[in-house]
């Protein structure tokens, strides 16, 4: 990881690609995320029941969020070894957080 040209000082965003497996595995989940999706697609324009679309609804909601927290736990580890101060990382964190949970 390495400085940023910008003017304010700040040390580049880890992004996934420095980890390769980490970024295989979210790209894994979302592959399947997408295919869930257009099964919900599927699900609607086949007419099945509501308590079935919403059943697998949950399964991606909740699918969605699990690669969300691997993507900030890649982030919070590399923020955290970034060598920032401790007010930025805190506000970086937060920041993500909020991003991570809509």
């Amino acid at each position: 990881m390495h400085s940023s040209g910008s003017t304010t000082g700040r040390i580049d965003h880890p992004t996934l690609d420095q980890d390769d497996e980490q970024r295989r595995r979210v790209i894994n989940r979302l592959k399947r995320l997408e295919g869930q999706v257009r099964g919900l697609q599927g699900m609607i324009e086949e007419g099945r029941s509501c308590r079935e679309v919403l059943t697998l609804l949950a399964g991606v909601r909740s699918a969605l969020n699990a690669t969300g927290d691997v993507i900030l736990e890649n982030y919070v580890q590399g923020c955290l070894t970034e060598g920032s101060s401790a007010d930025e990382a805190l506000h970086d964190l937060v920041h993500a957080v909020k991003l991570a949970r809509g």
